[in-house]
């Protein structure tokens, strides 16, 4: 079982997606997803500025073992990347939820987040990965 944090909504792509009080959403990949690829070696951000669909690739990250797209749960602009994920990829790693962050972005007007999940939910989806 893994310790997910109640004030997020997560992907069945598992990523995680934080609303944050001026509006913007911050976005991750979760626990599961890190701890799946194994220790991260690179990390392609998008610019900022960049329009992203709903679904569509947002990043990419490289492991050791492989490398996986990362895609945008909500539509919306890129308003900040992580940059520090450049010189230290790791920090997905090793703080998946809170250093680890990939992406800030301002949704789109309208933006549809009806296949978020929530965190209970989003534990259910990994117990039947699991089982």
């Amino acid at each position: 079982m893994s310790d997910l944090p109640g004030d997020l909504q997560y992907t069945k792509e598992h990523e995680w997606l934080r609303r944050e009080d001026d509006g913007s959403v911050t976005v991750g990949i979760t626990d599961h997803a890190q701890s799946a690829l194994g220790d991260l070696v690179y990390v392609e951000l998008p610019e900022e500025g960049q329009e992203l669909e709903l679904d569509g690739e947002m990043a990419v990250v490289e492991s050791v073992k492989a490398a996986s797209d990362v895609y945008a749960p909500i539509a919306g602009t890129v308003v900040a990347v992580n940059e520090e994920l450049g010189d230290d990829p790791e920090k997905i790693n090793s703080d998946p939820y809170g250093d680890g962050w990939i992406v800030r972005m301002q949704p789109a007007d309208g933006a549809d987040d009806s296949a978020l999940m929530s965190p209970d939910d989003y534990q259910a989806l990994l117990d039947e990965l699991d089982a």
